[in-house]
């Protein structure tokens, strides 16, 4: 269980490397995905292999007749070096293999087709031989839920200890022991946990060198490493609180970094939120959207006999503000409702600096009863920034991935992975101060509002042994949430540069008030071009 930066995949390359040179037998490594398999093959593997005098005499070239090299699969003197995806089953099958190697296990989606746990499935095709071995290694992710944190604890739970240069003790090294001066990461340094001597980058190179891993559990067959950021040659420990400082200013970056700089697993602040804390969070900010707003999207959920409609303003850090929420009530299967949708969608904001800001981008969800309408109504709105979404709830996938086309229309059709938004709205509803990341309300939004945002909550359920964090109802309808996650996907298809927005969008002059007689040409006449996000 390692954090980035710290060999972790070296480690892999060289296992394999050992194997095929002085141990041969099949091997099997899996990326989280195949095309992450194909990478690791181009980018880490086949240069190995070119540049290691013994390796490069044992796997030919993949150019030569009859190698027995392709891009997945590579061919040795007593064995073979197989690549697969833990999103493809069949490459999960057939040929048993001596050595598995899981990279980045949390990364493995739930099951592999309807076939079960990746990890575990690689691993059964193992057991007929006696002298197998099973590396994982990866990154932890959400405490309860982490694979490779549910390892390490089953393990004798090794840790890297190194000793103090001033007194000689061995200590692991700890986030909590880092130390800094008014926030300044240049400041940082170490403070040794026995001595209290001030360490420095200069000392890590010694230290590291005369280290030792050291169990602290009982060995009982699975031997568990774990080794932070804090270790790492490459990584300066400024450069860590500069992280640190960099990622606390939202939820979803601090989890990042705990997971990937500390290798610790996150612990969720609370299963839900509460609709009453939300509640007495309104505010009032008039018809108008506030100054700060700089870009604006939409989410429309799709009903049988309505459609519902979230309109948000961005601002730096991706701060909110809930500008409208709309209800349509007609027939999907009709034209009309289509038409007022489309009214909609082409109205604009009125921003209190004076301008004009377009709706830019609108997810539509496409996977109910009308996804045929959805399709027609986004085919021809693409350039408005209108396009049709169809959620996954699956773990750990990326909030909005790459749009497919397999559809009569063949339009751009993006999945968008509706666990991870959850993930992302929950962990900012819960910020408390004005800033990046944080929800503001207005007072027109009711107490249904609110109880529909907090309609759901994660639960730990177990399928076939495997721990799983799933999103579930508390309430029926929780529509509200759904265009949350909508317009917060808009806004990621959009990836718009709000700090550039914001300097020019506050480089407008004010309007004046309308008794005094302007003296600068018409807005329309010196607003710069900012592709969709204004209006006139």
């Amino acid at each position: 269980m390692t954090s980035a930066q710290v060999g972790k995949t070296e480690i892999i390359n060289n296992i394999c490397g050992y194997f095929i040179h002085q141990d041969p037998a099949p091997i099997l490594l899996i990326q989280p995905t195949l095309e992450l398999a194909e990478t690791w093959s181009k980018d880490r593997l086949s240069p190995m292999l070119r540049d290691t005098e013994v390796l490069s005499d044992l796997v030919r070239d993949p150019r030569s007749r009859d190698s027995g090299n392709t891009l997945l699969y590579k061919r040795f003197p007593g064995g073979h070096l197989t690549m697969a995806g833990a999103n493809s089953p069949a490459s999960l099958a057939s040929r048993p293999v001596r050595i598995v190697l899981l990279d980045e296990e949390d990364r493995y989606p739930n099951s592999a087709g309807a076939e079960g746990d990746p990890g575990s499935l690689a691993e059964k095709r193992s057991t007929t031989f006696w002298n197998r071995l099973l590396l994982t290694a990866s990154t932890p992710t959400v405490a309860g839920s982490s694979k490779i944190a549910s390892r390490y604890e089953r393990s004798d739970q090794r840790k890297y200890f190194v000793p103090c240069p001033h007194c000689g003790e061995k200590q692991v090294l700890m986030w909590g022991n880092i130390r800094f001066v008014d926030k300044d990461p240049s400041t940082a340094h170490y403070v040794c946990e026995h001595c209290g001597a001030i360490l420095t980058d200069k000392d890590k190179p010694r230290m590291l060198a005369e280290g030792e891993w050291i169990a602290t559990k009982p060995f009982d067959g699975i031997a568990g490493f774990h080794i932070s950021e804090l270790y790492s040659p490459w990584v300066r420990w400024p450069e860590l609180v500069r992280g640190f400082f960099k990622a606390k200013r939202s939820p979803e970056t601090f989890k990042t970094w705990v997971n990937t700089s500390l290798g610790e697993t996150w612990e969720e602040g609370g299963e839900t939120v509460e609709a009453d804390m939300l509640l007495k969070r309104k505010e009032s900010w008039g018809t108008e959207a506030p100054e700060e707003v700089v870009v604006v999207t939409a989410g429309v959920d799709v009903q049988n006999d309505r459609l519902e409609i979230e309109t948000k303003g961005w601002g730096v850090g991706e701060e909110s503000w809930s500008l409208d929420y709309k209800v349509i009530y007609g027939d999907p299967a009709q034209d009309q409702l289509w038409n007022e949708l489309d009214s909609y969608l082409q109205r604009t904001v009125k921003s209190k600096i004076g301008v004009h800001l377009n709706i830019a981008c609108a997810c539509i969800d496409s996977g109910g009863h009308y996804t045929q309408a959805v399709y027609e109504f986004c085919r021809t709105r693409a350039m408005r920034g209108i396009f049709a979404i169809k959620g996954l709830s699956m773990a750990a996938k990326p909030l909005v991935g790459r749009p497919t086309r397999n559809n009569r229309h063949k339009l751009r059709l993006y999945p968008l992975g509706v666990d991870t938004a959850k993930e992302v709205i929950y962990g900012r509803l819960r910020i408390t101060e004005p800033g990046p990341g944080y929800y503001h309300f207005p007072t027109e939004r009711d107490k249904e509002y609110f109880e529909q945002l907090t309609a759901e909550k994660q639960v730990t359920r177990y399928h076939k042994g495997t721990a799983r964090r799933e999103w579930v109802k508390t309430r029926s309808r929780n529509e509200v949430l759904d265009c949350n996650v909508y317009a917060l996907a808009a806004l990621k298809l959009l990836s718009p540069d709000l700090e550039q927005l914001t300097a020019t969008m506050q480089a407008i002059p004010k309007p004046k008030p309308e008794n005094t007689t302007p003296t600068k040409p018409t807005q329309s006449a010196w607003i710069p071009k900012m592709d969709n996000w204004l209006g006139d």
